[in-house]
This record gives structure tokens, sequence and C-alpha cells, in this order.
């Protein structure tokens, strides 16, 4: 099948091509984005940590307290 007139050159039918596969594209990562979005408003799951559980020493509390006050933001905004 010949398409009639100017549609018939190659160079227009791959730029035809060229915009059929840009716009597929095009599409299917904007629809993947929204996706990835919606999916990022889901709770997660609660994960279990040991010191629900498990009682801490006096000791063990104050050294867990200096090392996040280390890992705390100065006043500069960078961490100590």
């Amino acid at each position: 099948m010949t398409l009639p007139g100017q549609f018939s050159d190659p160079r227009v039918i791959t730029l035809f091509g060229l915009l059929a596969v840009s716009a597929a594209a095009w599409v299917t990562l904007g629809l993947r984005a929204r996706a990835r979005r919606d999916r990022a408003n889901i709770p997660l799951e609660r994960v279990w940590h040991p010191q629900e559980t498990v009682a801490l020493t006096p000791a063990e509390e104050r050294t867990f307290g200096q090392v996040v006050s280390r890992l705390s933001p100065s006043a500069a905004g960078r961490l100590r």
C-alpha cells in the first residue's frame, strides 16, 4: 500500500514513527511517575526495633544520647 503525495516520502514516515514512539514513551514515563507518587503516600510498614522490648541501662541511655547529640545538626546546619 502506497501513501499518496508527500506522505510517501520515507523521511515523513520516519518522522511520524519517531513522533509516535516519543509520545508513547512520554505517556508511559508520566504514568509510571504518577504511580510512584501515589505509592509514596502509603504509610510504611512498622519495623520492630530491639529497644522497644529491651530496657536500656542508664549508662547505655547516656551513651545513646551522646551519639544522637553528635548526629544532630549544629547551628550552621552541618553535623558536628
